[in-house]
């Protein structure tokens, strides 16, 4: 896809791969919706645009709120007529065992990771589907295929996404419109500053990827016929096994992230 004038619209945007995403789609001469909770944080990475692209427009809006999405998207058809790719990239993750967490905490991941992205495709879908073109990138997690001790609420949210875009994906076969999800590993952004992740060690995970990585991978997956690109791509040989050799991959697993949960209770 020739991006040149398209209206990318990205949630999340005030940084880490949603900031990145922005940049890298305002260098192919989009125009840009930066959907973000932090207005202050989209001003200044609407500056940074500028010099790439004179079309922006800052939105604030939180997206587990339905009635926020739905007066952001109002402001951008108004404001566009149109929408060419929706990027459903706004979560969080707290880190710590089910047992410890309340009830409300799990719930506010699953209100943002996976509601949001629900409020965000039903408001712009029909629109979508009306034009008769349009493409949905779903930024989901490897976590959307394994299960990981101290992350499980997190890891809910990414599944259902899994689940959910596989099933839209089909509904949407003849339309004009399609849909893929981008799975990243561990990305190096401001998720893991939230307060839970203190005394967590990145070092737990072989690799930590840049947030420019994932976002070239959005870029490419915003003209993709395919479900999932997983980031990076040797993470699938990972998610092929647990698949295929369950018994052998779900031990591994368990023992190595309980291991860093077990180290960082213990250094509080």
């Amino acid at each position: 896809m020739n991006f040149k004038n398209k209206v990318i619209v990205i949630t999340g945007a005030s940084s880490g791969i949603g900031e990145a995403s922005a940049i890298k789609f305002a260098k192919k001469n989009a125009k840009i919706v930066l959907v973000a909770r932090r207005k202050e944080k989209l001003l200044q990475l609407q500056k940074k645009l500028v010099k790439f692209t004179d079309s922006t427009l800052v939105c604030q809006c939180d997206v587990s709120n339905k009635t926020q999405v739905k007066e952001m998207t109002d402001i951008v058809l108004d404001t566009f007529g149109r929408i060419d790719v929706l990027i459903n990239n706004a979560g969080f993750v707290i880190y710590g065992k089910v047992s410890d967490l309340s009830i409300e905490e799990i719930e506010s991941q699953m209100e943002t990771n996976y509601f949001g992205m629900i409020y965000c495709t039903k408001n712009f879908l029909p629109h979508m589907i009306e034009q008769g073109k349009g493409h949905i990138v779903n930024v989901a997690s490897v976590g959307a295929s394994f299960g990981v001790p101290g992350v499980a609420s997190y890891c809910a949210t990414k599944f259902a996404m899994l689940g959910f875009s596989e099933g839209l994906k089909h509904e949407l076969s003849g339309t004009g419109v399609d849909l893929t999800v981008v799975s990243p590993i561990m990305v190096d952004t401001p998720l893991f500053d939230h307060p839970s992740f203190e005394n967590f060690s990145k070092r737990s995970t072989l690799v930590t990827l840049n947030p420019n990585t994932v976002a070239n991978a959005i870029l490419k997956a915003a003209n993709s016929s395919r479900l999932e690109i997983v980031v990076p791509s040797v993470a699938r040989v990972g998610i092929w096994a647990k698949q295929n050799f369950p018994y052998i991959i779900n031990p591994i697993i368990g023992s190595s992230f309980r291991k860093q949960l077990e180290k960082r209770n213990k250094s509080k």
